[in-house]
C-alpha cells in the first residue's frame, strides 16, 4: 500500500468512528422512544391529564415491578404488585426505597413499560424517577408515581407492565 494511501486510512478511519459515536446517541434515543426502553415512556402535565376522555367501558391491568443494579445497597419495592385501571382517569400509587448503607446515598429510578408498543400510551404526572433521590443513612421512604393510561391504548392490550430499576448514583460519580 502507498505512504499516502495508509495516512488517508489513518486519517478517515478515526473522523469515522468518531461520527460514527456521535451518531448513536440520536440513534439510541429513537430505538427508546420506539421500545419504550430506558425510561422513554410519556410523560404529560396534570392538566393535559384532565383533559383525556376516559373510556369507562374497559379497564386494563397494570403490573408494578422493581429490580436494582448489581449491587446496590438498597432495598426498592413497589407497594401495590398490580392495579385495575380505567384508561383516561389518573392513578396514583408509590414504591419504597431504602437505604441499608450509614451514610448518605443517591439514587436514580429509570422507569421501562412493556408490551413496546404501549410505552407511549402510559403517561406519568408525576414520579419519583424524574429526579435523583437523597436518602439518609438508613432512611426509607414512600416515593409517589401519578399516571394516565391513554384511552388510545391498542384494544389488543390488557396488561401493561411498568418496572423501575433503581440505581445507585454514587458508584458513578466516585
Amino acid at each position: 500500500m502507498k505512504p499516502r494511501l495508509k495516512i488517508l486510512h489513518l486519517v478517515l478511519i478515526p473522523i469515522a468512528m468518531f461520527g460514527f459515536g456521535y451518531l448513536m446517541v440520536p440513534i439510541y434515543d429513537i430505538f427508546c422512544d420506539i421500545t419504550g426502553l430506558n425510561g422513554k415512556t410519556g410523560s404529560i402535565s396534570q392538566a393535559e391529564a384532565e383533559l383525556l376522555e376516559t373510556d369507562t367501558e374497559r379497564r386494563v391491568r397494570v403490573e408494578f415491578i422493581s429490580a436494582l443494579n448489581r449491587n446496590a445497597p438498597w432495598d426498592f419495592h413497589p407497594d401495590v404488585k398490580s392495579m385495575r385501571v380505567t384508561p383516561g382517569k389518573p392513578y396514583t400509587t408509590s414504591y419504597t426505597a431504602t437505604n441499608r448503607l450509614d451514610r448518605l446515598m443517591t439514587g436514580q429510578a429509570v422507569p421501562s413499560v412493556a408490551p413496546a408498543k404501549a410505552a407511549s400510551y402510559f403517561n406519568k404526572t408525576e414520579c419519583f424517577c424524574f429526579v435523583q433521590q437523597t436518602f439518609e443513612p438508613r432512611e426509607s421512604r414512600q416515593m409517589p408515581l401519578v399516571f394516565v393510561v391513554d384511552p388510545d391504548l391498542p384494544d389488543d392490550i390488557n396488561t401493561l407492565t411498568l418496572s423501575y430499576t433503581f440505581f445507585d448514583v454514587n458508584s458513578r460519580i466516585n
